[in-house]
């Protein structure tokens, strides 16, 4: 480095001039070998000040003092961002009020009531199918579609999900998602069959978005937290479905239009979440590489998750437990209901069934996440599953708040250890984001086919032994594979 590169920040020698551009004033406003422009002197986020950098630096991730205005700060080649007091640098250029967005409460506000929408649009569904089924004079089969389609969606959806995220950004396409997911649930409410197929289409469209992009931006601005991140937008997700079941039949009749009422109500929560992500949108227009774009470590080439046994593994697993879940959100009040017991009490139990939910899907991540294996927690989740769904077929009334209790442990403890896995069996960010669009576009495939066997098989036999017992099948496949996914590899 030439004589005279470096001031200190506290002096302001060698201070650019006024407009910040990248000229010195004054002898010894010599360059390093590399600096590029005719004087090391850039902008790096401080408007007015000569910020005076060594070889090799860039203006992106520059070193400012706090408080540093109008003085040659300095930045050293290849330093962190450390962003001061009075300018935030969140890439060249960066305006003070995207800084303010920046900060990690903001985004994690942004985070939580985005994934608040993830489960509301299906679970609303489930305590008002009865009416969807007899307002349009649907079949069992027929009515195990209104459930079927959005989570058919969801695999297809996640098909287009990395490519947006790669293309657009993964704030740019979650904001999309989010108004998508509005009109959908709007759609659903209009007096026609086919709306109600179409907006299914758009909610699971929309969903798909939100599921596949989420891991992929927690593995990437949380790199160190990633598990307890997980659990916080899990438990958010579920907590969502929990609110949804709950309040279906009580929106019903406070709103006193029925049950398009009552379904559509839930489009303010997107649009409330839609303008709580507007931030992040604005500050990945200004600054550059915020998508889910990263190369991974080293320069080395994407891995192909599509090759990978593990990441197929990890797919199953996902599929196999979106499957057992999926049943439930499509057919466990009427499970209830066909054994005699009230319309509102099931939705009630229910509810509680998605309230449990929120402690497996919280604390199971967690525990992940201070785990080499993930093993004796896959035993955990499958074998309370498998337990409730026993429970459904031998005494579905009798036990049921028991065996809503019991699944509803297994089901979020095993919904967040899935998404977990996509993380924790992922090097980077962009792997990350490879093996939950694969994840997910083969799970939610499979899932989808359980609610609607479930109704078919129901519908052909007039019980709902033969549908459990098949459930019972997919619980023990799905130990098999989550034992495979759940070891301490990575794809």
């Amino acid at each position: 480095m030439s004589r005279g590169t470096r001031t200190d920040a506290d002096s302001g020698a060698g201070a650019g001039t006024a407009s910040g551009l990248g000229t010195g004033t004054g002898s010894g406003a010599g360059t390093g070998p590399a600096a590029r422009g005719s004087g090391a002197l850039t902008d790096a986020g401080a408007r007015g000040s000569g910020a005076l950098t060594d070889a090799g630096a860039r203006g992106s991730g520059a070193l400012t003092d706090a408080g540093a205005r109008g003085s040659g700060a300095r930045t050293d080649a290849g330093s962190g961002a450390r962003v001061g007091s009075g300018r935030a640098a969140g890439g060249s250029g960066a305006h003070p009020r995207r800084a303010l967005f920046a900060r990690p409460a903001v985004l994690l506000v942004g985070i939580v009531l985005a994934s608040l929408n993830m489960r509301v649009a299906l679970a609303s569904v489930a305590p008002l199918v009865g009416e969807i089924s007899d307002a349009f004079g649907l079949s069992s089969t027929a009515t195990s579609l209104v459930t079927s389609v959005p989570v058919l969606f969801l695999g297809l959806g996640a098909l287009v999900a990395p490519w947006l995220g790669r293309r657009f950004g993964a704030e740019r396409v979650l904001f999309a998602a989010l108004l998508l997911l509005g009109v959908g649930i709007l759609a659903r409410v209009l007096p026609s069959v086919y709306a109600l197929y179409g907006g299914g289409i758009l909610v699971g469209t929309a969903i798909a978005l939100l599921n596949v992009l989420m891991p992929g931006l927690i593995k990437r601005d949380f790199p160190d937290r990633a598990a307890s991140m997980t659990s916080v937008y899990t438990g958010a997700m579920i907590a969502g479905a929990t609110a949804a079941a709950a309040a279906a039949v009580p929106l019903e009749k406070a709103l006193g239009g029925g049950w398009e009422a009552s379904l559509g109500f839930w489009s303010l929560l997107a649009a409330v979440a839609a303008l709580a992500w507007l931030p992040q949108v604005l500050i990945a227009r200004g600054r550059s590489g915020h998508g889910v774009r990263a190369v991974p470590a080293g320069g080395a080439r994407p891995v192909s998750v599509w090759r990978s046994a593990l990441a197929w593994q990890v797919t199953l697993f996902m599929g196999l437990q979106s499957l057992w879940s999926y049943v439930l959100i499509a057919w466990m009040p009427t499970i209830f209901t066909d054994h005699g017991m009230s319309r509102s009490t099931a939705g009630v139990v229910f509810a509680f069934n998605n309230l449990i939910q929120v402690a497996g899907a919280f604390a199971v991540p967690l525990l992940a996440g201070r785990m080499r294996s993930q093993r004796p927690l896959i035993v955990l989740v499958t074998t309370l599953v498998a337990a409730g769904y026993a429970g459904l077929m031998v005494a579905p009334v009798e036990g049921a708040w028991l065996w809503s209790a019991v699944l509803g442990v297994g089901q979020g403890g095993a919904v967040g250890l899935a998404l977990t896995l996509i993380v924790l069996r992922s090097g980077d960010a962009l792997t990350a984001a490879g093996l939950s669009g694969m994840a997910q576009t083969v799970g939610y495939l499979m899932a989808a086919a359980g609610p609607l066997a479930a109704g078919a098989l129901h519908q052909a036999t007039g019980s709902w032994t033969l549908p459990i017992a098949l459930v019972l099948a997919v619980c023990a496949a799905a130990a098999g594979v989550g034992l495979l996914a759940a070891r301490d590899r990575t794809v």
